[in-house]
């Protein structure tokens, strides 16, 4: 725990308004979206940074006198990625959420690590710019915890994940050292990728504290068709038969039946609540390819036995659709005291297994679960509502996770696509990952955090 001297010496360097440190200010910060069992310590202080020389500041007195810091965006992370394990200091980047350079002839944003995605959406898009990930709580979320966890979101079967989006970054080391990693060019073959080493390194690494991004050309038009199917294997079959149509959509999503039932109990969006699954599938691009593009996809999914198929072009009505397919996790809520969600991916041929196997291990423990997930790139996120207060209920849940993952990765998957290891799945990493390969990314944290004061007890064991 910081002694009151070491408050009453960041008090000396920062604004005092900018500091939190009494124990009530503090219990907010202690936890992030993750719903866990155990709680976590509570920070010793929380400071709302305002400029990159503040960040230096508070990152040069916590190396001295080694003290944890804990990067904070928006908090919506789900595997305790930014809970304080160790106490210390929370950074909170929300006071720095300016969008510093927008240059639509080069496509590039410059922005702070508070800036929220939706605002980053918003801004390219009113210029007939794009910057396509997605992650559910893209309205809330921000860039720097999308660059922490190296989120995705439904359209990264198309258009990829943050880290295909990430030009160059500004981060400040554990000692307080600001660094520019990458040239902010579309091409750059000069030296290692070090910011790409940063993404998704859930802040153990460095903190970021400026990004500049890729932009692309928003598609001029899109539209969605919604289909039902009787079993999963059919919907995945139709997702294969609209890829060897040649239609690349920007979006295939689905929905199981549990968590279609649930959702229009919560959230009624007239969903088909008598089969099996749904998939939701976004098309875009041109105004005149939309036709064919959408007849491309209907042909694929009735030959794969679809029922119930609705084209939608009316951008309210997909909007509809949208918000039906993110309240899902909210929805579950209705079910249990607390849901647990979770992040699975495998090769799209193997997700049939993957959702089926799934829904085996939840019956047999007992546990309800919904599914839905991103069929195009074979990620899957299992809600499972239960009262974590159960005991017994709880250690099901344990050993349901961990018989999910060993399926994932027999399958030839891994145990997270876009959420992130957390805490929440730091005794798993070792399943997926030889110890050699651990051993040299120890090395690198060693290398960039000698002493492991950023985000310590994260990913994976020192």
């Amino acid at each position: 725990m910081l002694l009151k001297s070491s408050i009453n010496d960041l008090k000396k360097v920062l604004k005092k308004e900018n500091l939190l440190f009494q124990e009530e200010e503090r219990y907010c910060y202690a936890q992030d979206s993750a719903n866990l069992k155990d709680k976590s310590n509570l920070p010793d202080i929380v400071v709302f940074v305002e400029s990159i020389e503040e960040v230096q500041k508070v990152m040069r007195y916590a190396n001295t006198h080694n003290i944890p810091v804990v990067s904070r965006g928006a908090g919506t992370n789900t595997v305790g990625a930014c809970t304080c394990t160790k106490g210390g200091i929370v950074l909170n980047f929300s006071k720095m959420n300016k969008i510093l350079n927008f240059n639509p002839d080069d496509m590039t944003m410059r922005v702070e690590p508070g800036v929220i995605l939706g605002d980053i959406k918003s801004l390219a898009e009113s210029v007939g710019l794009f910057y396509p990930p997605d992650p559910s709580n893209f309205k809330v979320s921000t860039i720097g915890g999308s660059i922490a966890q190296s989120s995705g979101g439904a359209k990264s079967f198309k258009y990829g994940t943050t880290k295909d989006y990430i030009l160059s970054l500004k981060v400040v080391m554990a000692d307080g050292t600001l660094m520019r990693l990458g040239s902010g060019t579309i091409k750059d073959a000069v030296g290692y990728h070090l910011n790409q080493l940063i993404i998704g390194s859930e802040g153990t690494l460095a903190i970021v504290v400026e990004a500049e991004l890729k932009l692309i050309p928003l598609p001029e038009s899109n539209a969605m068709i919604t289909a039902y199917f009787d079993s999963f294997e059919d919907a995945t079959a139709g997702v294969n038969g609209i890829i060897r149509e040649r239609i690349f959509p920007a979006t295939i999503d689905f929905m199981d039946r549990n968590s279609i039932t649930t959702v229009e109990n919560f959230y009624p969006s007239d969903l088909k609540t008598d089969k099996e699954c749904m998939l939701l599938i976004e098309v875009d691009g041109f105004e005149v390819s939309m036709d064919t593009q959408l007849e491309r996809v209907k042909k694929a999914l009735l030959s794969n036995k679809a029922s119930d198929i609705v084209l939608l072009r009316d951008k309210e009505a997909m909007e509809a659709v949208w918000t039906a397919r993110r309240a899902s996790y909210g929805a579950a809520a209705k079910l249990a005291p607390d849901v647990v969600t979770d992040d699975i991916i495998v090769p799209r041929s193997a997700l049939s297994k993957m959702v089926c196997g799934c829904k085996e291990i939840c019956r047999k423990h007992n546990l309800q679960v919904c599914i839905v997930g991103h069929v195009g790139d074979g990620n899957v996120h299992p809600q499972i509502a239960l009262n974590l207060d159960n005991d017994e209920e709880f250690k099901h849940l344990t050993d349901a996770k961990s018989e999910i993952y060993s399926l994932a990765i027999s399958l030839g998957g891994t145990i997270s696509a876009e959420h992130g290891i957390g805490i929440e799945k730091l005794s798993h990493v070792d399943k997926i990952i030889d110890e050699e390969v651990l051993n040299s990314m120890r090395k690198i944290k060693k290398l960039f955090d000698v002493g492991n004061i950023l985000n310590p007890g994260k990913i994976f064991k020192m």
